[in-house]
């Protein structure tokens, strides 16, 4: 990237990041954040007339969420709640291809099943259209109408969803405890501990005259002794990865072999069940890196999918793949292209699809034409707006594109927009309660980083704000990610800098949306070139803006921003007042053999394990520099993560109390690599702007 930073190296611009406001002087609140409102999962009528989706409300006072169904005509106007089953919720909204009738997910029978609402008859209540044993996490309808496909969590052997048996061979008793046997694989995952036996599956089922659930279930992964493996994989997979084919005779799909080396592989591939009972088959097998997001064209000539090349790597670059269904003829679609794509939908003429990937701050829609491969992006926002983060796309009969929209401005909104046009706003589920609270400017810079390479980095301040204002560096996670112009309920920019703080994020060597190369540039260099790009990004944001006060500042992160509080502890210690470290790696030996995915820890070391190659893990391991440890720390971790697990947050704790650092820790027993419950979420906001003002505002 060293050939852009001419081009770019002085670009730099601001937004406002709010809507327009008038005489707003609200500061933004934790309340705000964790009682603003979840747009999500946006579906159109088959007639294109209206546009129904989810959205969840937290209560203020409890904090309790209850999610919903929302309609609004797709021209605009004002939008209704639907749907409404007292004491539930409704998520998972689907029309039925006739439009007659609207599908969702609820829990008022007293567990997750099929709903449904006839839309024929005005006034009508909705119905219940399953009765599984088991707690439906997802479905699908085919094409034709005719077929449902369901998925949840049920033993390998049972022939539908749901027996009076679990599976789980891991508990066989007399006592509580979990048995585990040579070449079980995962013992345990994300935040849940392993259930041998017992996986996600997905089963198709026919839907009678009234539209409910009838029939025996034809399980996708065929018999006991074929396939076994969560569909969709977890814990992370959705409906992205399960596809009815076009003339709903058959269904794509996404799952990895569950056996002894799952802990160590990335090999999802994309299977194909003719649901006649057999053992499905993948047309991927020769890719050992991941496959996935099936998605068959609308004439049935065409199925695409991604594909990353490396096995082992969960960011390599993912480009798309078409296959022929008809000669069997494929091609790498977007081999030239230097982007990863996110998501992918067919235009309605097969002719082109349309992907999500991030790029430079924005995750922006590009057209990519199926003859010839190329890949345009398309303007969705209005003139002097930034694309934002674009998610949840699907195509209407009329070439009309649906999808939400989020950004530091406020979370996701649904929005329409015709070929070629900017999109139109459908919903204003937040639109309220963002007018009432004070705008946060959003600016974006870039400098030339480690190797002479452009970095980019953004700074969010209050705006109209007077005087000097303290500094927080945010360090994102992944550590292949970016703190892009996108919305999020955890680390967000807009309700630090509402306090009156200066936000300042680098995305450092490693960051996505800039190339595949950028991106695998941290390998075997955790501490170094990300570093060396922190440092320069904050001395350039110093320099664009002289409000900034570079002498009272505190660094923030979680995850590998973590393991960069950690680092920073002992390779910058002179550089800030404070350091917030959240599930971040302290003792790179301990963390490669109690971490769960085992393939992320050895890629990033060079491929090896920790007893194959101790130098590689130790070269940028913070515990040997705690000696150098001053800088005073808060310590955050969940007893759920199995990612990092609690374990690494207590030691770094220890670290500091026995040198005598100043240091607090904060421990969640019910909550993963994330914190996501509400009120932990405002514990968590609490203690950490408290953390803050302690030593950025109250000791100046």
């Amino acid at each position: 990237m060293k050939h852009l930073s001419v081009a770019l190296g002085a670009l730099a611009f601001t937004l406002v990041a709010s809507p327009a406001l008038a005489q707003s002087t609200r500061i933004m609140s934790i309340e705000d954040l964790l009682t603003l409102k979840r747009v999500a999962a946006p579906v159109a009528s088959p007639d294109g007339k209206w546009v129904v989706w989810q959205q969840t409300d937290t209560d203020p006072a409890s904090y309790k969420r209850s999610p919903g169904l929302w309609r609004v005509a797709a021209k605009g106007g004002m939008a209704e709640r639907i749907a409404d089953l007292p004491d539930a919720g409704e998520t998972s909204p689907a029309f039925s291809p006739d439009g007659k009738r609207l599908y969702f997910i609820s829990g008022k029978s007293g567990s997750d099943q099929l709903w449904l609402l006839d839309l024929t008859v005005p006034g009508a209540a909705p119905v219940q259209a399953s009765a599984f044993k088991a707690d439906v996490a997802g479905f699908q309808l085919s094409p034709d109408g005719k077929r449902v496909l369901v998925w949840g969590d049920v033993a390998r052997d049972c022939p539908t969803l749901g027996c009076d048996a679990s599976g789980d061979a891991s508990q066989p008793g007399p006592g509580s405890g979990r048995h585990y046997k040579d070449g079980a694989g995962f013992v345990r995952h994300w935040d849940a501990w392993e259930t041998p036996g017992n996986y996600s599956r997905g089963f198709a089922l026919a839907l009678d005259g009234a539209g409910k659930v009838a029939g025996d279930a034809v399980a996708l992964d065929g018999p006991v002794g074929t396939l076994t493996g969560d569909i969709p994989t977890k814990p992370f997979g959705g409906a992205e990865e399960l596809a009815w084919a076009a003339d709903s005779q058959s269904v794509f799909f996404v799952a990895r072999q569950a056996d002894r080396n799952e802990p160590l592989s990335t090999d999802t591939n994309v299977w194909h069940s003719l649901l006649d009972g057999k053992a499905p088959h993948s047309p991927t097998l020769a890719n050992k890196g991941a496959d996935t997001l099936p998605t068959p064209s609308p004439d049935g000539q065409w199925l695409a999918w991604v594909a990353m090349a490396r096995p082992g790597y969960e960011a390599d670059r993912q480009v798309v793949q078409l296959l022929n269904l008809k000669t069997h003829e494929r091609r790498a679609l977007t081999a030239a292209w230097d982007r990863s794509v996110a998501s992918l939908a067919w235009t309605p003429d097969s002719k082109a699809l349309l992907a999500t990937a991030e790029d430079v701050l924005d995750t922006p829609l590009f057209r990519i034409d199926v003859a010839s491969g190329k890949v345009a992006r398309q303007v969705l926002a209005a003139k002097g707006q930034s694309e934002g983060h674009v998610a949840n796309v699907s195509v209407l009969k009329d070439g009309r594109v649906l999808y939400t929209r989020d950004g530091v401005a406020g979370p996701a909104e649904v929005f329409i927009a015709a070929k070629g046009k900017s999109g139109q706003q459908l919903s204003q589920a937040n639109t309220a309660q963002l007018a009432a609270i004070a705008p946060v400017t959003t600016s974006r810079f870039s400098f030339a980083g480690a190797q002479g390479d452009t970095v980019w980095g953004q700074i969010h301040k209050p705006a109209g704000a007077s005087g000097k204002l303290p500094v927080l560096l945010f360090v994102h996670g992944g550590p292949q990610g970016s703190f892009n112009d996108a919305w999020s309920f955890r680390w967000n920019p807009k309700i630090f800098a509402s306090q009156g703080y200066a936000v300042v994020s680098v995305d450092f060597h490693g960051s996505t949306g800039y190339g595949q190369a950028f991106t695998d540039a941290i390998n075997r260099d955790w501490g170094g070139k990300p570093l060396e790009d922190l440092q320069k990004g904050l001395t350039a944001a110093l320099a664009r803006d002289t409000q900034l006060d570079g002498a009272n500042a505190c660094a923030l992160g979680a995850s590998y921003g973590g393991y960069m509080m950690n680092w920073i502890a002992g390779k910058w210690p002179d550089r800030f007042k404070c350091l917030v470290q959240h599930d971040g790696v302290f003792d790179a030996r301990a963390m490669a053999y109690e971490t769960e995915e085992l393939w992320f820890d050895e890629w990033e070391h060079g491929g090896k394990p920790y007893h194959e190659a101790p130098p590689e893990y130790e070269k940028w391991n913070p515990v040997n520099h705690v000696d150098k440890w001053q800088t005073p720390m808060l310590v955050i971790t969940g007893e759920k993560d199995f990612r990092i697990p609690y374990t690494q947050g207590l030691a770094a704790f220890t670290a500091l109390q026995r040198k005598g650092v100043p240091s607090e820790l904060l421990v969640f027993p019910d909550e993963n690599h994330w914190v996501l419950k509400p009120k932990n979420s405002k514990q968590w906001h609490q203690t950490v702007l408290g953390w803050l003002d302690r030593w950025l505002k109250q000791a100046k």
